[in-house]
């Protein structure tokens, strides 16, 4: 008689499955196996089943990379294919400063350590360096960067930690603190009779050009977010000799915490060409060139599963896009979605080029320090002869005209529901289908995000449309493009495309951008695809507060509806009606469902979604035969401006 096979965990199905084995058993027929004592052993032989079952179930699950949950297991899998989680990074700012030393030092050492206390929201943060900057002193002056090269000070609090090597044991050189920001480690080891600082090693990656003369060291985080020291066997790097004194330095910071000061008071320690304390003779002022920006946490288990195995595929270089999605993960720790782009796919081709775009997880600009520290770290990952270029993020937003019909008995107020809906149109914008690279607009989605909002919801016609906007060069003559990459909607009169207010110079009206498909000598559309963009002025008639269009330039630019192109012809634009010299620019997609092709980064703007909610009066009884029922169109209206 086989046994009853089982593979859930759950404890009542196991105890009914041994019950079950027992009852095939002809010596217990009939038997009360829950009012007889032998139920004690049955769940004593359930308990012992169910917790080896959950032993095995987790043994095995915590075996692989995608299904273990212990950051300690999950650390050390990426650990097996050469993947160092990322540590907690400390907020950087940069700052110049002046030092009248009153003294005639040739020069003047600011020691590593604390230099600024910086302040934010009443908060106070500590701001140090990790190695010494030395400047010339100048007529007693000693400058400490300069606007194009300022020094980098870090969030948190310089510290140190000393090993003592002893061959005969079997050491562990761990820095016991998981806050370090281990882009700040330096690692140095001096011999026995060394009196100076000692030799400093580089921390590497893998050993690849790596020797038994390498002074070299490998990192590596062990239990509770701690980092161990490895150091080489005299074949993989070089092995350190007893006696010596490892002499390891870094910043422990705090994380994201430490973003946002912008003000900073000088609190360092100076020293003259001898060594000898310096006390500034004036109030040193210190001078933010860019705010304390990019602390991030110690990089989550979710993380770690998604981009170990992707950096492992890259292999060190960057050849793929997704090579250059977990590379710049780790150089640019602040990015939430990378867009990366061959030149050959670009209209005209830009062979040997690449082309990257990155979101970061706050604001929409990547600064150009940070763009120079990333292309500098590329440097050694990428193939000889291509060019990478950082290029600023474009933003394709997607907005909706939602008419939103409901059931009157079943809410209290229309504001109340109009503010339920507006709340999960926020939730899925923030969803993973969107903002990101590659992302998508899903129109059934939204319109089910709708309907679902509540039971009061009876329907909704929902119009889609696609926004860029314009960042105008004013009172400069200039040329613009933009591209939307998805198609747009032909309308036969004109009307697809719409905008803000601008002024042009030689003209002081409030201009708006229309366009007019491009037709055959009998009026239709002629096929192309094509059509002309014009300026026009909207004036509003008096007697029934109708608006009237006057085109002022005819033929601005070319719009291609299959592309989703609008180019503007040579035009100097004085000034916008929006702030920031912003000029919004949008479209009627020719499919609702909108898609980030390439580098535009799809963001559902729910802020500019109007959401207009209409009694449902079938619904509620009030109109048994649907007489007088307020019908929306699915369809734009006939205005021509935005």
């Amino acid at each position: 008689m086989a046994f009853t096979k089982f593979t859930n965990l759950d404890y009542d199905q196991i105890r009914e499955s041994i019950k079950d084995y027992l009852r095939a058993n002809s010596n217990f027929t009939g038997f009360d196996f829950d009012g007889s004592n032998f139920s004690v052993l049955i769940d004593t032989l359930a308990y012992n089943a169910y917790i080896n079952s959950v032993n095995a179930n987790m043994i095995v699950n915590e075996s692989f990379l995608d299904s273990a949950t212990l950051r300690r297991n999950v650390v050390s899998l990426a650990g097996n294919i050469g993947y160092l989680p990322r540590s907690q990074k400390s907020a950087q700012a940069q700052v110049t400063f002046s030092v009248d030393t009153g003294s005639n030092t040739s020069t003047l050492t600011l020691k590593a350590g604390l230099v600024c206390v910086g302040t934010e929201d009443n908060s106070s943060y500590v701001f140090s360096i990790p190695e010494p900057i030395t400047a010339t002193v100048n007529e007693g002056v000693a400058v400490f960067g300069i606007d194009s090269d300022p020094i980098t000070i870090y969030q948190g609090t310089f510290a140190r930690t000393s090993f003592p090597v002893d061959t005969s044991l079997n050491q562990r050189y761990i820095i016991n603190n998981p806050d370090v920001d281990f882009s700040t480690l330096i690692v140095r080891v001096r011999d026995e009779n060394d009196t100076g600082l000692g030799q400093q090693w580089e921390r590497v990656k893998n050993i690849i050009r790596i020797d038994k003369n390498s002074e070299v060291y490998f990192l590596a985080e062990v239990n509770q977010q701690n980092y161990e020291l490895l150091f080489g066997d005299n074949i993989f790097g070089k092995a350190l000799v007893n006696n010596q004194t490892i002499e390891s330095t870094y910043i422990i910071g705090d994380g994201k915490a430490g973003d946002g000061a912008s003000q900073f008071s000088f609190s360092g320690s100076l020293v003259d060409d001898l060594g000898n304390p310096v006390s500034p003779s004036n109030v040193v002022d210190v001078t933010t060139i860019t705010a304390a920006r990019n602390g991030a946490a110690v990089e989550s288990v979710e993380s770690i599963k998604y981009y170990a195995p992707r950096v492992y595929g890259a292999q060190y270089r960057a050849v793929t896009g997704r090579d250059y999605e977990g590379i710049i993960k780790q150089l640019y720790p602040n990015t939430e979605s990378i867009s990366v782009v061959g030149g050959e796919e670009l209209i005209p081709p830009q062979f040997g080029n690449v082309l990257i775009s990155i979101k970061p997880v706050n604001g929409i600009e990547v600064s150009d320090f940070d763009k120079k520290n990333i292309l500098d770290g590329l440097k050694q990952y990428t193939i000889a002869g291509i060019n990478q270029q950082i290029v600023d993020l474009k933003i394709l937003f997607v907005e909706i005209n939602s008419a939103v019909y409901y059931d009157t008995t079943k809410t209290t107020t229309a504001n109340t529901l109009k503010t339920a809906v507006i709340r999960s149109l926020n939730a899925y914008a923030g969803s993973i289908d969107i903002n990101k690279f590659g992302g998508r607009f899903k129109y059934s989605k939204c319109q089910k995000v709708i309907d679902d909002t509540s039971t009061a919801v009876t329907s909704n016609i929902t119009k889609v449309i696609i926004r860029r906007n314009l960042n105008a060069a004013e009172n400069q003559f200039a040329q613009y493009e933009l591209c939307y990459g998805n198609a747009f909607h032909i309308i036969p009169g004109g009307g697809t495309i719409k905008s803000s207010g601008f002024k042009i110079t030689g003209n002081s009206a409030n201009l708006f951008i229309t366009d007019i498909p491009n037709t055959d000598a009998a009026g239709q559309l002629d096929g192309s695809g094509k059509g002309v963009i014009s300026y026009i002025s909207e004036n509003l008639n008096a007697s029934d507060g109708e608006s009237n269009y006057t085109t002022v330039v005819s033929n601005a630019g070319i719009v291609d509806y299959t592309k989703g192109e609008i180019q503007l012809f040579t035009v100097n634009i004085a000034s916008t009606n929006l702030d920031n010299k912003i000029i919004e620019i949008q479209a009627f997609p020719q499919s609702n469902d909108v898609i980030g092709l390439k580098d535009l980064y799809v963001s559902f703007d729910v802020s500019q979604s109007p959401i207009n909610m209409i009694r449902d009066t079938i619904a509620s009884g009030e109109q048994i035969s649907g007489v007088g029922f307020p019908v929306t169109s699915s369809y734009g209206n006939g205005k021509l401006t935005r």
